[in-house]
C-alpha cells in the first residue's frame, strides 16, 4: 500500500537540545494514525516538520509521496494537507465566515466552492448562529472548532490534528469524531496527536509512540488487541511505566 507519510532519520535540534531523534515513521495512505508520547516527547515539533513550519536538522520526508526538500513538489503537497496546530492562528479581527472564505482561496479554491463548503462546515460545527461575533472573542473550544473546519475546506487527501478534541464538548467532541471517520472512509488519512488515549483506541487504526524524540513502538490497533494489551498498557511499557510508580505523594501513603 502507499504511504502517505514516510521519515528517515528525521531528526531536529534546537541547540543542544535534541527535540526529534532519527524518527522513521511509516505511515500507509487512509490510515487513521494515533501519534502518541508524554508531554515534550517531540510530537508537536514532529508535525511542524511534516507539515513545513520548521525546516529538520537532519533527515528526509516524504508526504503523499512526494519530498519536501522539492520547493515546488512541496507547495503542491501542501494543497492537499489540511492542518489543525498546536498553536491555533487565527485572523483576531475576522468571523468565522470570513476566516474560512480566507482559508478557501488561499488553497485555490473557485468562491462557488468555498462558500457551500463554508456553509456547510459552519453549520456542522455549530457556529453558524455566531455569524457576528469576531474569533477574538470566540472560547478555546470555537476556535478549536473553527481551525479543524479550515483545515477541512480544501478535502484535503491528509489531515495532520495536535490535540484537535482539547477545550472541546462532548457533544461537538462526537460530531469532530464522526467528521473524521467518514474522511478517512473516503480514503484520507489522519494523523493524529492525542493525550487522550480512549479516544484514539476508539478512532485509530495505527499507532505510533515517541519517548525522548524517538519511536520507541509503532503497530496496528489490531495487533495490540490480539495481544490482550489496551492501549494504555502499551504505552506505558514503551515510554517507562517506572515513572508511574515514582510518582505518588508521600502524605497519601500508609
Amino acid at each position: 500500500m502507499a504511504l502517505a507519510i514516510e521519515t528517515n532519520g528525521l531528526t531536529r535540534r534546537f541547540g543542544s537540545l535534541l527535540a526529534v531523534d532519527g524518527l522513521d515513521l511509516r505511515v500507509e495512505a487512509g490510515t487513521f494514525y494515533g501519534f502518541l508520547g508524554p508531554n515534550g516527547a517531540g510530537k508537536s515539533t514532529t508535525i511542524k516538520m511534516l507539515t513545513g513550519l520548521l525546516a529538520p536538522t537532519a533527515g528526509a520526508m516524504h508526504i503523499l509521496g512526494e519530498p519536501i526538500s522539492d520547493r515546488r513538489k512541496a507547495l503542491e503537497v501542501k494543497r492537499r494537507v489540511g492542518v489543525v496546530p498546536e498553536d491555533l492562528a487565527l485572523f483576531d479581527n475576522l468571523t468565522a465566515r470570513e476566516y474560512l472564505t480566507f482559508v478557501g482561496r488561499m488553497y485555490g479554491l473557485p468562491l462557488p466552492t468555498v462558500r457551500e463548503r463554508c456553509e456547510e462546515l459552519l453549520a456542522i460545527m455549530d457556529l453558524d448562529h455566531e455569524d457576528k461575533k469576531l474569533t477574538l472573542e470566540y472560547s478555546h473550544g470555537m476556535k478549536k472548532k473553527l481551525t479543524l473546519a479550515a483545515a477541512l475546506i480544501p478535502n484535503p487527501d491528509l489531515l495532520f490534528l495536535d490535540e484537535p478534541f482539547e477545550g472541546v464538548d462532548a457533544v461537538s467532541s462526537r460530531v469532530l469524531r464522526d467528521t473524521l471517520k467518514r474522511c478517512v472512509q473516503r480514503g484520507a488519512t489522519v494523523f493524529l496527536t492525542s493525550h487522550v488515549l480512549e479516544i484514539v483506541e476508539r478512532l485509530c487504526t495505527a499507532v505510533g509512540i515517541i519517548a525522548n524524540g524517538k519511536l520507541v513502538h509503532q503497530s496496528t490497533m489490531d495487533d495490540i488487541r490480539r495481544s490482550g494489551s489496551s492501549l494504555e498498557d502499551r504505552f506505558l511499557e514503551a515510554v517507562g511505566s517506572d515513572q508511574v510508580e515514582r510518582q505518588k505523594l508521600s502524605w497519601l501513603e500508609g
